[in-house]
């Protein structure tokens, strides 16, 4: 991961501070299989260089966005990076304190904690990525406070008050304008360092594609780009919605297009099918058609 890192001309000197964390702050080997192993990488320097800064002054961070821009892929590369173990933690209606932090069970006769992420990974120095953050109820929130301000404790009635290891942050990733969502309270949002990520640009879609498919031809490369970033403008422009801006649905098409299908009938499941209204699909694929022929194939596509 730290190769990647210099290869993409991240600082040296906050690649040095991983390098001394990762030596100072072991992992528990039981907790090993829980330190992401990537398959995909985030590109983008400057916010690489922000979340990295961010982390090492203690902080935790949100991550702000629509979608297709790579925040829960940051977020494991963040993890991945420090070598350390991370807990995905999705919030929706049934998330309470007790699935976050832990609940009473009984074990061999007597009444113990079963212990939640958040408080796994308050006392192993863990990663938490709190995935969709502004979907979760008042009840989730309160008890982050405490946890995620300069207190650093967890407070849990009954039971001692954990204290956070010097290695546990936070990460968490906020989606706009998703059904369920609201706006995060002010109290909440002060309790972060903020990163905007922007869209994915031609430059780094293109090193994606590279890593993901080291054989796709050079020039259907450039239309799969070309048609990714077209259909970015035509949401940005509230021409379609977000639904076909889907950037792992889209690496999804191509890889069904390595295994035979004709490359518009899987862009079509990967990406238009995925807006299901009639007339929003049918803009879909026809900018899929003003890019990519219907008789394409897959040796045209990949060289070998």
């Amino acid at each position: 991961m730290l190769d990647f890192l210099r290869s993409e001309g991240i600082n040296e000197n906050l690649i040095r501070e991983i390098e001394k964390i990762r030596v100072a702050s072991h992992v528990d080997p039981d907790l090993e299989y829980r330190v992401p192993k990537p398959r995909f990488y985030y590109y983008g320097n400057e916010v690489w260089e922000e979340a990295i800064t961010a982390l090492l002054c203690g902080e935790n961070i949100l991550l702000v966005s629509p979608k297709a821009t790579g925040k829960n892929i940051l977020a494991e590369n963040l993890a991945a990076a420090f070598a350390r173990p991370a807990w995905d933690i999705s919030f929706h209606i049934n998330t309470d304190s007790a699935s976050l932090i832990g609940t009473d069970t009984f074990e061999n006769g007597r009444v113990v904690q079963r212990h939640g992420p958040i408080y796994k990974c308050a006392v192993t120095g863990g990663f938490g990525v709190l995935d969709e953050i502004n979907m979760a109820k008042n009840e989730s929130i309160a008890i982050l406070h405490a946890t995620l301000d300069f207190r650093r404790v967890i407070d849990i009635p009954g039971y001692d008050k954990i204290v956070l290891d010097s290695m546990t942050r936070f990460i968490a990733t906020m989606n706009y304008g998703y059904a369920g969502t609201r706006e995060l309270n002010e109290a909440l949002a002060s309790r972060f360092m903020v990163i905007k990520l922007p869209n994915i640009s031609s430059q780094n879609l293109r090193k994606l594609l590279q890593r993901e498919f080291p054989h796709l031809k050079k020039d259907t490369m450039e239309q799969f780009i070309g048609l990714f970033q077209d259909l970015h403008k035509k949401s940005e422009n509230s021409e379609i919605s977000t639904k076909s801006v889907d950037l792992r649905g889209f690496i999804s098409a191509i890889h069904l297009m390595d295994k035979g299908l004709q490359a518009v009938k899987a862009l079509k499941m990967g990406i238009a099918n995925k807006a299901f209204d009639d007339f929003e699909r049918e803009l879909v694929v026809d900018v899929i058609r003003l890019r990519i022929s219907e008789k394409l194939e897959r040796d045209e596509i990949f060289s070998n």
